[in-house]
């Protein structure tokens, strides 16, 4: 679905026709676009917008979604996720066997530090997006552990290193920034069923003494392809209750307990994920598809999990430390910082990375 022949495009209102048309060419090679309108733009940390489409010849979808950096935000996104990892994944050619954007084109412009996403438009299909002030129901949570299991073990261990399509993947390691959050603007947000050991926490005991250990794990460790970012804000329901996965920016390779922790807790209400935490990683085991002397013991599966809160906990207090705005609306990052804090207690989190790191 690379398309070289087409440039990143410096304002959404310039695409033309003819661009649109060479961006479809992949999957709706018939058709010929005759107009390019804007529906919605949503500026944030990158450009996005819905461009309508009309058609003098063929058939394709009315509506697309495209997606591309933000000149003021380029710093930011190189420091925290990266710039072209999504377009480099969908450009690869790799399968996703999980639900996911259909994506028409990838285009990267390595000079400009640029790139352009053109995908389709979810909600033309009736995909229904997510966000935490919205959990998932215990079956839509299933439907995204079964698909994160199919993801990671098809890529498990070494077939993520020796695929050649996705040379390019970086490991998951620690990033900057986090350390800058004005971290007790977060904790007077959270509620009394808080975690003590939550409430006292610095910045420095957060970032240095429970992220960067647990996130040093993710590579010493069987590895496999990661979302990298699946939290409920990167999801969606399809008409048939199928959990979609969006915004693959993040994605990297490392140990699968990032991606299974971070969404798990804080998809679901706490109440929820207490009660079905473990079935649901039972799901996420069976879908998993590997080998017996491949497949982690449920009792490994438990351990890391527990310690994948550090996580969601850190990012999302680092978030909702910065008062919305940029990254989410605060009452969205306030409750999941409440989410991620709770496991944290719930699941003995600080014990757990210290059996894996000792």
């Amino acid at each position: 679905m690379s398309t070289p022949e087409l440039s990143v495009p410096t304002d959404f209102a310039a695409v033309s026709p003819e661009w649109m048309t060479r961006a479809l060419a992949t999957r709706h090679p018939g058709a010929t676009v005759s107009d390019v309108s804007i529906d919605l733009r949503d500026d944030g940390t990158n450009r996005r917008a819905r461009l309508r489409l009309s058609y003098s010849a063929g058939e394709g979808p009315a509506t697309v979604f495209v997606k591309a950096a933000d000149p003021d935000h380029k710093e930011l996104i190189r420091m925290t996720s990266g710039m072209f990892h999504e377009p480099r994944l969908f450009s690869s050619g790799v399968e996703l066997p999980l639900e996911h954007p259909v994506v028409y084109a990838a285009l990267i412009d390595e000079d400009a530090y640029d790139f352009c996403l053109v995908m389709e438009d979810l909600t033309a299909r009736g995909a229904d997006p997510r966000d935490s002030l919205r959990p998932l129901t215990l079956a839509e949570a299933t439907s995204g552990m079964r698909g994160l299991g199919r993801l990671h073990g098809r890529y498990w261990g070494s077939r993520v290193t020796r695929e050649p399509a996705l040379d390019w993947l970086e490991p998951f390691e620690p990033f900057d920034g986090l350390q800058y959050a004005p971290l007790p603007s977060a904790l007077e947000q959270l509620d009394q069923s808080t975690p003590a050991d939550v409430l006292s926490m610095s910045i420095e005991q957060l970032v240095e003494g429970i992220w960067k250990p647990y996130i040093r794990t993710l590579t010493r460790s069987p590895q496999t392809l990661l979302h990298g970012d699946p939290h409920i804000g990167n999801t969606y329901v399809t008409p048939d209750g199928e959990l979609g996965f969006l915004d693959w920016q993040v994605a990297r390779r490392g140990n699968w307990s990032l991606d299974v922790g971070y969404f798990l807790q804080g998809a679901l209400t706490v109440e929820d994920r207490r009660r079905h935490e473990r079935a649901l990683l039972e799901e996420y085991r069976d879908a998993l598809g590997l080998p017996a002397d491949d497949l982690p013991s449920m009792e490994e599966i438990w351990l890391r999990y527990r310690a994948s809160v550090a996580h969601g906990l850190a990012l999302w207090l680092a978030t909702a430390s910065s008062g919305g705005g940029l990254w989410q609306r605060l009452e969205v990052s306030v409750a999941l910082a409440q989410r991620y804090a709770n496991a944290y207690g719930d699941l003995e989190t600080a014990a757990a990375i210290a059996e894996i790191t000792g």
